[in-house]
């Protein structure tokens, strides 16, 4: 059995075991059956990335809403109640995260859930969400699967993000390689066991193509390779002036390295799966010169909300604050404006007021929800120099 299968046969058997397990849930309080409303507490839990290859993105986004849950305990809480968090690991893996959010369901009776990270996570707590009237909101799941179901295309009710989704980063890279660095042939080299990647270079595809462009090269990649010089050699006899490269930071710092090493001078371009620390340590300064990424938010945008978010956390955590930090803050602060237009922290009335969502103003953007879940918002394009991101431009829906 290939790793493939391994995985969905790990995912098919804990989805076998929350569908049991799901018969009788009710929506009550754990605190003597009472209603959620009748508590004196806020429960909101935590299903993320905290160990495992992706737990940069999980452990920042738990930074950035526990700094925005301290921040609204201080101020007097939620409607006068105080935030409490049960945090789970589900250490990179779609099996634990299913696992994690039917405990956060059915034991924790938690109000909402924060996470996961990836798409995929995200992905597998959605059955358990609707079942149990949890809302979900997936800070940095940019599918657009995740909200809604690909085989009937109706709206998870329960599923909701706090990011753009992939269709929109690949179109907004495209644009930029096309218009800002004239780019006519260009190449794409995505990772063919995510999800994520294949997303945003479909729709990378799509847009070079409608614009004139000639995509002259197209190769893959699997997650924890780790030579890429062979594919990298066949991508330069094509001399692409740009190469889109989606994908998460452990393999994209060692293509990147790996892409100068042989010699490739051309732009390169990925989406948020690029924002990591890591990525610098693994690529190194002077291969990431002229190198770009989309992005949700930059903490030099002068812009006086984000300044003040870029401010608190460093003092919080003496560093400065990158997406993922964000992301995890402004959900925090969506879910506080939902149950308190809500009155209530009855999961129906919540979901509703997050579906009704309208120019709620964050530090990654103002948006309002559209019908399938989306945040219509803004998307930065950063670029790296010696190693720094710096902000190079900001794009409207």
């Amino acid at each position: 059995m290939n790793k493939k299968l391994k995985r969905y046969g790990s995912v098919f058997l804990a989805t076998s075991f929350v569908l049991a397990a799901l018969t009788g849930c009710g929506a009550k309080d754990s605190s003597g059956g009472g209603s959620k409303d009748d508590a004196k507490e806020i429960k909101l839990g935590m299903n993320l990335e905290l160990s495992g290859p992706v737990a940069s993105y999980g452990s920042g986004i738990a930074n950035g809403a526990q700094l925005a849950i301290d921040e609204i305990n201080a101020d007097g809480g939620i409607d006068g109640k105080k935030i409490t968090v049960v945090k789970v690991d589900n250490k990179s893996d779609s099996a634990e995260a299913t696992t994690a959010a039917l405990k956060l369901a059915t034991q924790d009776k938690v109000v909402a859930q924060i996470g996961s990270a990836t798409s995929g996570n995200t992905l597998a707590s959605v059955k358990i969400a609707n079942q149990n009237k949890m809302p979900v909101i997936g800070p940095s799941a940019t599918s657009p699967n995740v909200t809604v179901d690909e085989k009937t295309n109706k709206v998870n009710d329960y599923a909701f993000r706090t990011c753009f989704i992939d269709p929109f980063q690949g179109k907004i890279a495209a644009n930029f390689a096309i218009d800002t660095l004239k780019a006519k042939n260009v190449a794409i080299f995505s990772d063919s066991s995510s999800d994520y990647a294949k997303g945003l270079a479909k729709s990378f595809k799509e847009t070079i193509e409608s614009k004139g462009g000639k995509v002259v090269a197209q190769e893959a990649y699997v997650a924890k390779d780790t030579d890429f010089k062979s594919t990298l050699t066949r991508l330069k006899a094509k001399n692409p002036d740009f190469i889109y490269i989606p994908g998460y930071y452990e393999e994209v710092g060692i293509i990147v390295k790996q892409a100068r090493e042989i010699g490739i001078t051309a732009p390169l371009m990925g989406g948020d799966g690029w924002d990591s620390p890591k990525l610098v340590e693994l690529a190194g300064d002077e291969a990431l010169n002229n190198t770009y990424f989309t992005n949700h938010y930059s903490a030099e945008d002068p812009d006086k909300r984000i300044q003040d978010f870029v401010s608190a956390y460093k003092k919080k955590y003496d560093k400065t604050p990158d997406a993922f930090n964000a992301l995890g803050y402004d959900t925090v602060y969506w879910l506080k404006d939902a149950i308190e237009r809500a009155g209530s922290t009855d999961g129906e009335k919540v979901q509703k007021a997050l579906a009704d969502t309208k120019d709620l103003s964050l530090v990654t953007g103002t948006f309002s929800v559209d019908e399938n879940h989306h945040p219509v918002k803004t998307a930065t394009v950063l670029e790296f120099k010696e190693g720094k991101q710096v902000f190079n431009s900001k794009v409207n829906p």
